[in-house]
């Protein structure tokens, strides 16, 4: 009975995902909104990467300044000296 369940998994697994148990399907074939649906997932995805690509950009920009700052410090004492 294993053998069964294990054979299915693997069938579940290398099936493409229009014929998987469980898919929603119309009488004609898969959804016709699931083209619509996983685009609208993907700009979803999109924009939280850009939202947090810019918040990692304005990190490292605060470091470069950082550094750039504390060289700037360095030299300034140095002269100073």
């Amino acid at each position: 009975m294993q053998r069964e369940t294990e054979a299915e998994a693997i069938t579940t697994q290398t099936a493409p995902a229009g014929r998987r148990r469980g898919a929603q399907t119309g009488p004609m074939g898969p959804r016709q909104g699931s083209a619509a649906a996983f685009r609208a997932a993907v700009e979803e995805r999109l924009r939280a990467l850009e939202r947090e690509m810019a918040e990692v950009k304005s990190r490292i920009n605060g470091l470069i300044f950082l550094i750039a700052g504390t060289v700037a410090t360095q030299v300034i004492l140095r002269l100073m000296q």
